[in-house]
């Protein structure tokens, strides 16, 4: 199997993910427990558990985005240890 995108492409992707993996699990939580931090004004929504549930969501989306990348920077390492002529 070929990787579709390059593996600097790949590697960005990954720490992008886990970047946003770990940002926004804490905004999710924030809003989940309903702490006043992110619910203390007369602006902010007044469910967080809904707010919380469309950033888990969003949690899910980037997970996606790692696994997908991360098999594609496998692809790329299983593909230079065999000794492939890259043209890039």
């Amino acid at each position: 199997m070929k990787p579709v995108v390059s593996a600097m492409n790949a590697w960005t992707c990954i720490i992008v993910s886990v970047f946003a993996i770990v940002i926004l699990s804490v905004i999710g939580a924030l809003f989940k427990t309903e702490s006043h931090i992110v619910m203390g004004s007369t602006e902010d929504p007044s469910d967080g558990g809904a707010v919380a549930a469309s950033v888990f969501g969003a949690v899910v989306v980037y997970a996606a985005f790692l696994i997908f990348c991360g098999a594609q920077a496998f692809l790329h390492m299983r593909e230079s240890r065999r000794g492939a002529i890259s043209l890039s």
